[in-house]
Parts: C-alpha cells; sequence; structure tokens
C-alpha cells in the first residue's frame, strides 16, 4: 500500500478553508516553518486511502479480541453518542464554573459511583491512563508516610505474577522493589510475604483476581500481614471487570486503588487512548489527592483545593469525554447490570477454558475468573510449534491474538479474556479454531511457523522494532 506522500500530486486538494472569522494573531518567527510539507490530494483518494488503512487494523468492532487483561470489550455506541452532546464535546477547560456546571455535576456523580464500586472513600479522576494512575497512587503513599515522619519506608512489595508496569511505576516514584514468590496455588506465598514485610515497607501491590485469572483467596490474611507491619495495601484495578458489583477492593482492606475506564467501564480503549485511570483512596489518603478536586456547595459545584495534595498530575482535569462514556455506560447498567456483567465475563472465561483445557493446559481444579492462562510448554517441546505461532495463526482465523508470554510464571503463556460481551457462537467458534490449530500443529508445524499468510504484514522484527522504531517516513 502507498503511502499518502506517494499519492500526493502537486495541485489537488481536498477541502478549501472558510475565510479566518477571528482576528488574525503573529506567531513569534521561533515558533513557526518557512515551508509545511503536506500530501496534496483529492477528497475521493484522501477518504479512499483512509479507509483502506482502516480496514488493515483490527478492533473490537471487527472481531473476537480476547487480549487478556485489557478487558478489550465492545464499547456500546450510546457512550459515544452522549458524549458527542454539544453542552459536552464543546466545554472548554478554562470557562467559567458557573458556565460548566453540568460537566462539573458529572465529574462529581462520575466520582461518586466509582467510590461506591470500589469502596473507596474519595476519588480523582486526573490520571490518564492505568499506569498514570499507579504512579499517582504510589505517591500517595509517599506522602502519607513522609507526613507521618515515617520516612524510612522505602520498599514497594510486587508479587512474581504482577503487572509490569506495577514495579516499574514504583520504581518511578523512587520506591525499592521486592519481589514476593506465588504459593502452589499461584497465590501470594504468606510465609514469603511474612518474611519480606518491615518496618521499611511503604505498601504491597496486588492484583485480585491475579494475571493468572485467579481469585486470591488469602487477601484478607494478606491485608492484615502488610497492614500490621504498617504498610498499605495498593490495588490494581486491571481486573476489576471480574468481580465489578460483586465484592469491593475496599471491603478486602485495599486502602488505594486505580481503575481503568476504558476497560472496565468500557470506553475506547486501543490505538493510544485517551484512556482513563481515576484513583480512589481511603479517607487518611485523600487530603493527598491533585488539585482541584469538585465539591457541592450552597452555590453549586466548585473546584475545591488542598493543602496537602501531591499537585496536579495532569494538564487541567484529565480526559473529560472518557468520564462522559463511563457515566453512560454505569447509569445504563445500573448497580444490577454491573455486577451481572462480571458475572457473565467470569462464565464466558470459564466456558472457554472448559473447551480448551483438554488440550491447552491450564490451572487444574479451579474455576478461573475473568481471564485464564493456558500453557504451550508441551506443544512446542512435542511439535516445535510455539505460542508465537498459534498466536500469529489466530490472525488467519480472523480472531486477534490473546497476550503472550505473560504473565512470565507460565511459560509458553497465552492469557484469554473473553469479556461479557462475547456471544456463545463467537466462543465456540474461537474454540474450534484453537483446537484445529492444536491438530495443525501435529501434523503441518510449518503452516504454523509461516503464520500469518494472509495479514499485511507478516512477523516483523519486534526487538528491532521496539529497539529502532521507525516513527516517520
Amino acid at each position: 500500500m502507498k503511502t499518502i506522500y506517494e499519492i500526493s500530486k502537486s495541485g489537488k486538494r481536498a477541502v478549501t478553508f472558510a475565510p479566518i472569522s477571528v482576528p488574525e494573531y503573529t506567531l513569534d518567527s521561533t515558533l513557526t516553518r518557512d515551508e509545511l510539507n503536506l500530501p496534496s490530494l483529492a477528497e475521493v483518494d484522501l477518504v479512499r486511502h483512509y479507509t483502506a488503512l482502516s480496514k488493515r487494523a483490527f478492533g473490537v468492532d471487527d472481531g473476537f479480541y480476547p487480549l487478556g487483561s485489557c478487558t478489550m470489550k465492545y464499547n456500546p455506541k450510546i457512550n459515544e453518542e452522549v458524549a458527542s452532546l454539544e453542552g459536552f464535546a464543546s466545554v472548554h477547560p478554562r470557562q467559567d464554573t458557573d458556565e460548566i456546571q453540568g460537566s462539573l455535576a458529572l465529574m462529581s456523580t462520575l466520582s461518586a459511583y466509582l467510590a461506591e464500586i470500589t469502596g473507596m472513600d474519595a476519588v480523582t479522576l486526573q490520571p490518564c491512563a492505568g499506569a498514570h494512575g499507579e504512579y499517582l497512587g504510589l505517591q500517595l503513599i509517599k506522602k502519607y508516610h513522609e507526613k507521618r515522619g515515617d520516612v524510612k519506608r522505602t520498599k514497594i512489595i510486587v508479587p512474581d505474577s504482577a503487572h509490569g508496569t506495577n514495579p516499574a511505576s514504583a520504581s518511578m516514584a523512587g520506591f525499592d522493589i521486592v519481589a514476593v514468590k506465588s504459593n502452589d496455588e499461584k497465590g501470594v506465598d504468606l510465609d514469603e510475604l511474612r518474611a519480606v514485610v518491615g518496618e521499611d515497607t511503604a505498601a504491597l501491590m496486588l492484583t485480585n483476581p491475579t494475571t493468572l485469572g485467579l481469585f486470591e483467596k488469602n487477601i484478607e490474611e494478606i491485608s492484615k500481614i502488610v497492614h500490621e507491619a504498617g504498610g498499605l495495601l495498593y490495588y490494581d484495578g486491571a481486573n476489576l471487570n471480574a468481580v465489578m458489583g460483586i465484592v469491593r477492593p475496599g471491603d478486602m482492606g485495599f486502602d488505594v486503588v486505580h481503575l481503568n475506564l476504558h476497560k472496565t467501564f468500557s470506553t475506547p480503549h486501543g490505538g493510544g487512548g485517551p484512556g482513563s485511570g481515576p484513583v480512589g483512596c481511603k479517607s487518611m489518603l485523600a487530603p493527598y489527592l491533585p488539585n482541584p478536586g469538585v465539591v457541592k456547595t450552597d452555590n453549586g459545584y466548585e473546584f475545591s483545593f488542598s493543602e496537602d495534595s501531591v499537585g496536579k498530575v495532569t494538564a487541567f482535569y484529565g480526559n473529560f469525554g472518557v468520564y462522559v462514556k463511563a457515566l453512560a455506560y454505569i447509569v445504563t447498567l445500573g448497580a444490577e447490570g454491573l455486577k451481572e456483567a462480571s458475572e457473565t465475563a467470569v462464565l464466558n472465561a470459564n466456558y472457554l477454558k472448559a473447551r480448551l483445557e483438554d488440550l491447552y493446559p491450564t490451572e487444574k481444579g479451579r474455576h478461573c475468573m475473568h481471564e485464564f492462562v493456558v500453557s504451550l510448554e508441551d506443544l512446542k517441546k512435542e511439535t516445535g510449534v510455539s505460542a508465537m505461532d498459534v498466536a500469529k495463526a489466530m490472525i488467519d482465523g480472523g480472531i486477534h491474538p490473546p497476550t503472550m508470554y505473560f504473565p512470565l510464571i507460565v511459560h509458553e503463556a497465552l492469557m484469554f479474556e473473553p469479556t461479557e460481551t462475547e456471544s456463545k457462537d463467537t466462543l465456540d467458534e474461537a474454540a474450534d479454531l484453537l483446537r484445529s490449530l492444536y491438530e495443525k500443529a501435529h501434523t503441518c508445524p510449518e503452516e504454523l511457523h509461516t503464520a500469518p499468510h494472509h495479514a499485511a504484514i507478516k512477523r516483523p522484527d519486534e526487538v528491532k522494532a521496539a529497539r529502532n522504531p521507525i516513527l516517520r517516513g
């Protein structure tokens, strides 16, 4: 496929701009270019080019997207419709508060709903992604210990099954990382945890359900161990879609939590965003939340400021359009609908797991939550076909590959998360494809080694692409 510059021809144009309706402003010459090399195309060429590009991408509107831990659920179009309403879409962040009462009411309402769903006392919407929320949560923890004069707490405990962003965020926040191993049941090893907690423990970062899709049944004991040592408990909300409306992190003993509105609450995910990673916390951490907050007064909604705040973490107030979509999702489903969404996500994952586990080994004897991890270690030893080969072959079958080689404690791992929006028919089609690929691995492994055969991009050198990215043509 040619680039847009290759199809450009001098003299063509797709649009004629209207005359400027505001006074001209001359920018400083240091901020301008002498020449701007833009492609020249007719409107029809422009439309066809970007339409062709869109057909080369794969999203939740195209087909099954079981990307484990990422919760790639279908985004109801009513969310987009509500977010595009003039009163929301055209608001400006510098408008006076008396002109944006509806927007402030929405932010206040969404914060209150998220606090109720998570069992927290206060919520900020500012962070623009999950990892951004992690970083803020860790800043709250650091400020909490510092305000108490307990500056020796410099270590964050992270399970060996944690998301990679957990230790990365903790390191960026200035903490030292302490890993804790999993036990035979793939949960946190309590003896290992007791051995590493102490006076230098700032917090434990934990995902529940874990990245293996298993509920951490010892969570109350874990909470007790950490809190008795003077540390706090951080909840990675990446997997909230399994327990939303059923159990709350705050009731499990967590002190601070981040949420992914672009996962659990069905706002668009992927393509660079926009994302949103609100952070909720218990009351003792609330004074440290970013400024400004939103409060309701006798005169309406106003911005509030705390002297102990860790400061702003984003320009203005975060990704407002995402808030609108998330609130539309919550209000549309209601409390019972949110609970049913989680129950259906868990049901779908267990159904797909049951259809595959005789061929693709997974954690035996336990129901999974919203996702599950299979190991292709034995298949690779028997046939030479790797998890990567199977994932690439799924592309030819019209299904987006699952998460590969994660978590690291499972060799040749594939992590599947069907979400609640997929039908039994879709799950059966996926199971049939994966079973046929298993058989093909034994009869014609070379076909999987060279997959995908029908994709625009086959098998790029991923290491080279990561280390030497070509970001423009």
